[in-house]
């Protein structure tokens, strides 16, 4: 068996070490239960018991539901400095509206639509589509447009409505 040498000190991190050691041990050991680092996890007051049944997932979400959708079909007459007129358009603002009366007028009397689109429209593309412009949600057409688009009935004449395009007449399709 090896001797030991009563002559020599122990090292100071032998001692060190050994002081933490037995520093923690009294920790585990002192009145009032554990350390703090070994209690356990708190359990949430809303938590079911072990027991307890699993709850029910909640009910699915409906989808959302799709915005209402219109069909129209319209005659835009434009007038000098209306938004997007295209350099052809000479009339003034009253002529263009005074034209939009006559449009709106022949339409009311049963005239048809299309071909009142397809002679009087200013809207590019409008006397090959004979002023159809398919289902639309409120929010894709200007406030004024889509207001009376939305007002009427199928089957429905508007009477003349004005936009920063110009001059409306407008036909409910569905």
């Amino acid at each position: 068996m090896p001797q030991l040498s009563r002559t020599r000190p122990p090292s100071l991190a032998l001692g060190l070490a050994l002081a933490l050691t037995l520093a923690g041990c009294a920790d585990l050991t002192t009145p009032g239960g554990p350390a703090p680092a070994l209690q356990p996890e708190p359990v949430a007051a809303d938590a079911p018991a072990p027991d307890a049944p699993p709850t029910p997932p909640p009910a699915p979400t409906p989808p959302p539901q799709e915005e209402p959708k219109v069909g129209a079909s319209h005659v835009l007459i434009q007038y000098k400095g209306s938004m997007r007129a295209g350099p052809n358009i000479t009339r003034s603002k009253e002529e263009a509206k005074k034209l939009a009366g006559e449009v709106m007028a022949k339409a009311k009397k049963g005239q048809d639509f299309a071909g009142l689109a397809k002679q009087y429209s200013d809207e590019p593309g409008a006397k090959d589509r004979a002023g159809a412009l398919g289902k639309f949600a409120r929010g894709m057409m200007v406030k004024p447009f889509a207001d009376a688009a939305f007002a009427l009935k199928p089957g429905e004449i508007s009477g003349i409505v004005e936009t920063d395009f110009g001059f409306h007449v407008i036909k409910r399709t569905e």
